[in-house]
């Protein structure tokens, strides 16, 4: 279906939708800049219905889930103007400094985002399961799981139970294998994917504690995880993998490392220290 389609085939049935899908089509003839940046789990809390209701209100409109529907609503938000797919309001018009300048606001509002956002006693109580965990998987999915790899690599110069795991299958597997000692350190910024969240069931199942980064806290997959830590930047689905957002991320992650540092700065001086000596030969 056309994007530009998306609003007047909302107008066109609105009178054949049911009492609780008309007030999910009454917020987004309203907020139609706004729903593209939301979750479907922030969508269904503004219409006060459930997140079934919004994805049988999808279907009804011809899409296959809701995530199709905010790439059509995205599309066609702006009217006749086309949508911009760059993050911080680049223009075609922008020369190269102008560009940079737009861009660098961009990356330092998604950090000063998350720096608002950050509940300290979230991080507090992540960086005790992450220092007390006997493994810790760390996981994601395209773009998010280069996050992930990233957050084991940084944990591994200080700590020697980190992995990086990337395969969904595979993350079920391993999941599988879990024990009450074990963490999983999953990075999604919809937190609403399918594999997050039966990797995270899989996981409970275990007795295993779970962290999820992301940028909605009351996205289906934040609702499964012992500990939510939540990302700035918001996206819409033409922006999807910007790098302000996973600056936002990276930002997270270097809090909760430094956290789990800050309880043993000693072990983690030697443990770098060692990390330093063995790479030393690698370099020129």
């Amino acid at each position: 279906m056309p994007y530009g389609d998306v609003f007047t085939r909302i107008n066109r049935e609105y009178y054949q939708l049911t009492g609780a899908e008309r007030k999910i089509a009454d917020h987004i003839m309203l907020q139609r800049q706004n729903c593209q940046y939301m979750s479907i789990s922030e969508l269904a809390e503004v219409a006060e219905v459930a997140e079934a209701t919004v994805s049988r209100f999808c279907r009804r409109l011809g899409y296959k889930g809701y995530s199709a529907f905010k790439l059509a609503v995205a599309g066609a938000a702006s009217g006749a103007k086309p949508v911009n797919p760059l993050y911080g309001e680049i223009a075609a018009e922008d020369d190269v400094s102008e560009m940079c300048r737009k861009l660098c606001a961009a990356d330092v509002e998604a950090i000063t985002q998350t720096m608002n956002m950050l509940d300290p006693a979230s991080v507090s109580a992540a960086a005790d399961l992450l220092v007390g965990a006997e493994r810790v998987l760390c996981m994601g999915l395209g773009g998010s799981m280069v996050l992930a790899q990233e957050a084991a690599h940084l944990f591994s110069t200080a700590m020697p139970n980190f992995y990086a795991v990337s395969d969904a299958h595979f993350q079920a597997i391993r999941c599988a294998m879990l024990s009450p000692t074990d963490v999983v350190l999953y990075y999604s910024y919809s937190g609403s994917t399918k594999d997050l969240v039966d990797v995270m069931k899989i996981a409970q199942e275990r007795g295993a504690k779970t962290i999820l980064v992301t940028r909605f806290p009351k996205s289906p997959g934040a609702a499964c995880a012992d500990v939510v830590l939540e990302c700035g930047a918001r996206e819409s689905p033409l922006q999807m993998g910007s790098v302000a957002a996973r600056m936002g991320q990276l930002y997270l992650t270097d809090v909760l490392f430094n956290e789990v540092c800050r309880r043993d700065m000693e072990v983690c001086r030697q443990r770098r220290r060692m990390v330093a000596d063995a790479l030393a030969d690698k370099h020129m």
